[in-house]
């Protein structure tokens, strides 16, 4: 962008509310299913903000996740669960195609971006046909490999629409806050993905207490699961045997595991060097998932938009020396929350 009236340096909050997605990605990473990686999120952020091109006016930075539906493609008889799968066609010779294991989940999702716009936009009506047009764009791609379906309206749901509104400024601190909680209430009935790496770093500081040999790995399973354990209670007489009950550890509210990106296998590899790769005018590096923690919080319980936002993060001065490509969410979870938690 040449000059100052096209470059995007109003801060504003971009809104594409209840987008109903069919069949997008269950299988999150090789450790975890269920929702999509938040790495499928910021991906279609990229995408979109290069389908638009630099002449739209806007810039995306950050994106946040609502999710108000979730349906997995799975049996539901028992306590085994399998995924519902496709029957793929014969091969060209009669024989039967190998089944390859595809996790399937229909979503009901609200996108909410960290933006900016140029001078040109900031008008109402200048934002009001940049979000229509944004909305537009987004129904012709995929969210997490998943088709994004038409809004249904009725007498009783009008179909929500997309917003852009601009973000006061750091001094407007009351402006801020007011805006912040009407569009919260927006987004309810829902929840938010929120990052929880402090639970983690908690939760691995307490098992070195016991076992120093403990690591990164077990207290991220440790967190992971549900631990029901047998408490004996004494007997009230003499005679009566002892009382046993089954007690589930308390969790730190609805806290799942998580990929959040991306670690270094390798060096980067200069383009078309590796035989297989999808782009061959691209470097390429082999990579390795990155697992964290995470937490879904209605979003009325959240305090800025910046607890929202997840941001893709590296380091492009030293790609050789880290390889961390990961996503950041400043969320941080209020003072007595981390008390109940202790």
């Amino acid at each position: 962008m040449s000059n100052d009236d096209q470059t995007p340096r109003h801060k504003a909050v971009l809104t594409l509310p209840r987008i109903r997605v069919q069949s997008a990605n269950a299988i999150s990473s090789p450790m975890t299913w269920g929702f999509p990686a938040i790495t499928a999120f910021t991906g279609l952020m990229t995408a979109l903000e290069r389908r638009l091109g630099p002449q739209a006016g806007i810039a995306l930075y950050g994106i946040g996740v609502v999710c108000h539906g979730f349906e997995a493609q799975i049996t539901d008889g028992g306590y085994t669960r399998a995924f519902r799968l496709t029957r793929n066609p014969v091969l060209h010779d009669g024989s039967t195609a190998a089944i390859v294991e595809e996790g399937r989940v229909h979503l009901d999702l609200t996108l909410v971006f960290d933006a900016a716009v140029t001078d040109a936009h900031v008008g109402d009506a200048e934002r009001t046909t940049l979000a229509e047009r944004l909305a537009h764009e987004l129904a012709g791609m995929r969210i997490a490999g998943g088709s994004v379906m038409p809004g249904i309206s009725s007498a009783i749901h009008r179909r929500a629409r997309p917003s852009l509104e601009l973000v006061p400024d750091d001094s407007q601190t009351e402006e801020k806050s007011k805006q912040f909680r009407r569009l919260a209430r927006r987004w309810l009935p829902g929840f938010a993905l929120v990052s929880r790496d402090d639970l983690l770093q908690e939760r691995l500081t307490k098992l070195r207490r016991e076992d120093l040999t403990a690591t990164a790995l077990d207290a991220w399973l440790d967190l992971s699961r549900w631990t029901t354990r047998a408490v004996e209670h004494p007997p009230e007489n003499g005679d009566a045997p002892a009382r046993v009950e089954w007690i589930t550890d308390p969790r730190a509210g609805w806290i799942v595991p998580i990929p959040v990106g991306f670690a270094a296998l390798s060096d980067v590899q200069a383009p078309g060097t590796v035989s297989g790769a999808r782009d061959m005018s691209t470097p390429f590096r082999f990579v390795e998932t990155v697992w964290s923690i995470g937490q879904w919080i209605s979003p009325h319980r959240l305090k800025r938009l910046d607890d929202l936002f997840w941001v893709p993060d590296h380091d492009p001065e030293h790609p050789t020396e880290h390889g961390l490509y990961r996503c950041r969410n400043a969320y941080r979870p209020p003072a007595d929350a981390l008390q109940r938690e202790d």
